[in-house]
């Protein structure tokens, strides 16, 4: 399959600390990767570089062949349109409300869209998701959990076919990290392209047609599903990797 995003010699600088060095890769279009390794090894700076969010100290990185640091507003609009990340720390804005919060992407890439079928197509994605409360309120008042499923149905609201997702799960109950797994593999079956970072070897396991270890900030082994399926003793090794 032909590559979606590609990463070339990349590397990031924080705080004068190497982050991320000489990282290349290129993640294959419809098929989903999950960023892989110890805690503090570069996994989230990687996930953040391959969506444009984070600029490169040296190399470049590129959405279907074109640079995204070079792009022109279209392009780039188009880029964003199509991509979306789930962050961490989930990243809701503090001073507006729910509904303004999932609204706004709406907003900036279907301006055109009327107010019946924004909230029509808000409603859609909470349901989705299964999240019930008022809309009213702001971030704040919710639970770690629920800003998880806030920041997932942001995400989804402009239907995107690239989706970038960091520690997706984490602070959800059972229930809630289920349904948001069976919405991966619902975009999974319309081939989209999903990158993940998780420390849930069960979820990297089932989810995953390639597994990419970053230790160091660099990258250290790239396996495939069937792979971990076969050798129990790799398996081991990366379920060690990632809980370390």
């Amino acid at each position: 399959m032909a590559g979606i995003i590609e990463l070339k010699n990349v590397s990031f600088v924080a705080q004068n600390r190497l982050i991320v060095k000489g990282f290349s890769h290129e993640f294959e279009e419809g098929k989903t990767t999950a960023l892989v390794g110890p805690s503090g090894s570069g996994k989230s700076t990687v996930l953040k570089l391959s969506a444009g969010l984070l600029v490169p100290k040296v190399g470049g990185v590129s959405f279907r062949g074109r640079d995204i640091f070079t792009m022109t507003r279209d392009e780039n609009l188009r880029f964003r349109r199509e991509s979306s990340m789930v962050f961490q720390d989930s990243a809701l804005w503090a001073n507006q409300n729910l509904f303004q919060i999932l609204e706004l992407p709406l907003r900036i890439h279907f301006p055109q869209m009327a107010r019946p079928e924004r909230e029509n197509r808000i409603q859609s994605v909470l349901q989705e998701v299964g999240y019930k409360r008022d809309l009213s309120i702001r971030p704040s008042l919710l639970s770690m959990g629920e800003q998880k499923l806030i920041a997932f149905a942001r995400a989804l609201m402009c239907r995107p076919s690239l989706l970038f997702l960091d520690e997706w799960t984490e602070s959800l109950d059972d229930s809630a990290a289920q349904r948001l797994i069976q919405l991966v593999q619902h975009h999974q079956k319309e081939q989209h392209t999903v990158i993940f970072v998780s420390h849930d070897f069960r979820i990297v396991k089932s989810l995953a047609d390639y597994i990419l270890m970053i230790l160091g900030g660099q990258f250290f082994l790239k396996l495939s599903r069937e792979q971990i399926e076969k050798d129990e003793d790799l398996a081991r090794y990366v379920e060690r990797g990632i809980a370390s």
